[in-house]
């Protein structure tokens, strides 16, 4: 019963979420803590970069992310990815409740909150080329520091 749990939050992990989220949330801006161009098959793997996760901007409840909670207006972090036969997966490990929001290449909102304990994950089985903004966010309204955001073709949690 817990495989079969897993398994449905794993898919429902990289449902897209089109709704609404990203109305406050502004792609177009610079991301606060940087950007990487990564190939298909890029070394190291994972890449980590730390983050203050948090923000002022509420998001409602929306798929994913049935607690809503707090992000800032700009992405944290900006992946532009070259695309090539392996998954991409986006995931935080961090000293409090977090959550992920992402902007994909074709505008689709993806949102995750709880996939391992308390820290979320986003999986994107067949990624596509393109541009991927990344907000690390938090359900409460505080603001976490020292939260990591790990960027793989290894799977979730995979180090």
């Amino acid at each position: 019963m817990f495989r079969l749990l897993k398994l449905a939050a794993a898919v429902l992990a990289a449902i897209p979420v089109i709704t609404t989220p990203g109305v406050a949330q502004n792609w177009r801006l610079n991301p606060s803590y940087g950007s990487a161009t990564l190939n298909a098959g890029f070394m190291p793997d994972p890449r980590m970069r730390s983050v203050q996760a948090g923000g002022n901007i509420r998001i409602n409840p929306i798929g994913g992310c049935p607690g809503g909670g707090y992000v800032a207006n700009a992405p944290d972090y900006r992946v532009h990815y070259r695309a090539g036969g392996f998954a991409l997966s986006f995931y935080v490990r961090a000293p409090g409740d977090t959550l992920l929001l992402i902007n994909d290449p074709q505008a689709r909102w993806y949102c995750n909150d709880d996939y391992s304990g308390l820290d979320p994950a986003i999986r994107f089985g067949n990624p596509m080329s393109g541009q991927y903004d990344v907000w690390v966010g938090t359900y409460g309204r505080n603001r976490v520091r020292n939260a990591t955001l790990y960027i793989t073709e290894l799977g979730p949690f995979s180090r």
